[in-house]
């Protein structure tokens, strides 16, 4: 992957939907030539995949919180298994330190979210949490 491959992505990380003619136009490529290496990306593996992303609107309406969490010796697989099941919970983090995970979860309200986290603490082999409210997004990439 070069340069070239990189500016594609961070162009695609922008907008997934943006136009082969109009990322050829950023780039000074030819169309067919930003065709050629989106595919090759993806034929690699380095592309797998595109998402959606909200609009501010509908996030300014959603509660997020970022949740450490200290699991007891073992029992790590287990929790993960539930938290994978978990509706609310949208990414799931191992990490270094004092936690072990970190879960992001999302609600339509605080009402949710303390629904969601009673939820989380419930389960079996969950020692402690530490939650941290999401109160603005500076940038998101």
């Amino acid at each position: 992957m070069d340069n070239k491959d990189k500016k594609i992505i961070a162009l695609l990380r922008e907008n997934a939907r943006t136009s082969t003619s109009e990322l050829a136009r950023k780039m000074g490529m030819s169309r067919t030539t930003i065709q050629d290496r989106i595919n090759k990306l993806e034929n690699k593996g380095i592309i797998s995949g595109y998402t959606v992303m909200l609009s501010k609107e509908v996030l300014q309406n959603t509660v997020t919180a970022h949740v450490t969490v200290k699991i007891e010796p073992y029992a790590q697989t287990a929790a993960i298994v539930h938290i994978q099941k978990m509706d609310s919970a949208r990414a799931l983090f191992t990490i270094s330190g004092e936690y072990d995970l970190i879960v992001i979860l999302e609600a339509d309200n605080t009402a949710t979210l303390d629904t969601a986290l009673d939820k989380l603490t419930s389960v079996k082999g969950i020692e402690r949490t530490k939650t941290s409210i999401i109160l603005s997004t500076k940038f998101e990439r």
